[in-house]
């Protein structure tokens, strides 16, 4: 029965009967509970407690025990003052207010090389930054991602097999969404993984099967635990649908060695399951173990497996660059089936395209100012001073925790994290046992309460049972992370003396 409206002169249009029911109201009872079920704890609990510290510090409270909050737990290197590459911020600030071209002063105020690099890009998008772009996004910045790659891996790439995502992270929801059909669809992920996925896989209604990454051996990755992993789901019914690998590691900061990474080809090859490499970390290395992409090792290796399907993501928001707010990134697809590629291409076609800023800070960090250019010396300078800085200050950092009784933590060989474990006092698991929290939530907590020291704990990323851990940045610059690890220290004696 249809509802008729009716309209008199005292009352305004109204329906002329009842409704046999109303719409149930929105309440954690009544929404997806896939959505509830989702955690991500970079953002989680501790970090809206220390929200509401930055609130009451600007409200000028003087009583709180520190006078600064100090965010360690997110990979976001400008809010700790790390500064941005003079170039690219050039270019972007010449390609968001093109009028800018038109004035006598440009090349006063600008080098020529930045000019002419926004000339280029604003000649490939004829309505400006603030139209949209090819769904996929703008093939010559496209193009540019795969003569990097090409560059990177000594084989060619195609720009066509290319998405510019919105930060690493829409990519990888892409393929998840893509993936996982229901329940019985597992994606096999690290542990300690970073929360994306486990999050990821909790919307799209996935099963998350983990394998466990070897601790006393710098958080390694072995093909027999993948093996055990991708048996014992499989046991269960389950249909592994991708397996991902996160190198350099968050949180871990481990590098994958090469031989490492041909038998964790060989696994995918034999399994027939799709690898997904996280490489956002490529540049942050502080090892003598260099990066090597997956896609050099699956070409490398493709007469032995020349089955394996591979999905790489790549982000301007880590490495040198630390662009996170202009959610710029890439995937490579290899060995995809065309048609699985084309609703990829669906997929990207319902957001329409990634944001503009992003895919030019792409195309900046995948062909920044080469050795003869104007803007060289000056790009060098400041990606140097930067990479030196961090590995320096992971040596710090790590130095620092290892010198704290019951605390122990592998080197940060790439990325920008440590995860060292903890010994906590059994007086301390009751307590946490007590206050409703796991024993690393608690300790994380209470850190924050009394140094204003923002860490996750290791249960957002998944652990050994029984083992605690928590992941920090090493992302403070020199004098404030001498600060923060020195308020550590004060904390960390104050309370393993208290539960003792």
């Amino acid at each position: 029965m249809h509802t008729r409206l009716i309209r008199n002169a005292s009352t305004p249009w109204r329906a002329a009967r009842l409704f046999s029911s109303k719409a149930e109201p929105l309440t954690l009872d009544t929404i997806n509970p896939k959505v509830v079920e989702a955690q991500y704890a970079v953002r989680g609990e501790i970090v809206i407690r220390a929200e509401g510290y930055k609130k009451e510090l600007m409200q000028g409270n003087t009583k709180l025990p520190f006078q600064e909050i100090v965010s360690c737990n997110i990979g976001n290197p400008q809010e700790l003052h790390q500064k941005p590459i003079t170039f690219f911020r050039q270019v972007i600030a010449l390609v968001s207010y093109p009028e800018l071209l038109d004035t006598p002063q440009v090349t006063e105020l600008f080098p020529e090389d930045a000019v002419s690099r926004a000339k280029e890009y604003l000649a490939c998008i004829p309505g400006g930054t603030g139209a949209y772009s090819h769904s996929m996004g703008i093939p010559a910045i496209r193009e540019q991602v795969a003569s990097f790659i090409e560059d990177r891996d000594g084989y060619a790439s195609d720009p066509d097999t290319i998405f510019l995502t919105d930060g690493a992270s829409s990519a990888v929801n892409m393929c998840l969404q893509l993936s996982i059909r229901g329940s019985g669809d597992g994606i096999m992920i690290p542990i300690p993984q970073y929360p994306l996925y486990s999050a990821g896989i909790a919307l799209h209604g996935g099963k998350q099967v983990d394998y466990f990454l070897d601790e006393s051996k710098k958080w390694s990755t072995s093909v027999q635990e993948l093996t055990r992993a991708y048996d014992e789901a499989v046991a269960e019914g389950t249909s592994i649908r991708g397996l991902v690998i996160i190198n350099p590691g968050n949180p871990t900061g481990q590098c994958l060695e090469e031989e490492n990474m041909r038998d964790i080809v060989r696994f995918c090859n034999d399994t027939g399951v799709t690898l997904l490499a996280d490489e956002v970390y490529q540049t942050n290395i502080y090892s003598t173990t260099p990066f090597t992409s997956f896609k050099k090792v699956v070409k490398d290796m493709e007469s032995e497996c020349k089955d394996v399907s591979l999905v790489s993501f790549h982000s301007v928001s880590k490495g040198f660059l630390g662009e996170c707010g202009r959610r710029g990134g890439y995937m490579e697809v290899h060995n995809i089936d065309p048609e699985v590629q084309m609703q990829l291409y669906k997929l990207a076609s319902v957001t329409l395209c990634s944001n503009l800023d992003g895919q030019i800070m792409t195309g900046l960090m995948t062909q920044p100012p080469k050795k003869g250019d104007i803007s060289y010396p000056l790009y060098e300078t400041e990606k140097t001073a930067i990479l030196n800085s961090l590995k320096a200050r992971s040596v710090q950092l790590v130095k620092s925790l290892n010198n704290l009784p019951g605390i122990t933590c592998n080197i940060v060989e790439g990325a920008l994290y440590a995860f060292p474990s903890i010994s906590l006092p059994a007086k301390a698991v009751e307590a946490a046992k007590k206050a409703g929290k796991s024993p690393d939530a608690f300790y994380c907590l209470q850190l924050l309460d009394e140094t204003g020291v923002v860490v996750v704990p290791g249960s957002g990323f998944g652990q050994e049972p029984g083992t605690f851990h928590f992941r920090t940045t090493i992302l403070p610059p020199p004098d404030q992370m001498e600060r923060v690890t020195d308020r550590m220290a004060d904390f960390h004696k104050s309370f393993m003396d208290k539960y003792v």
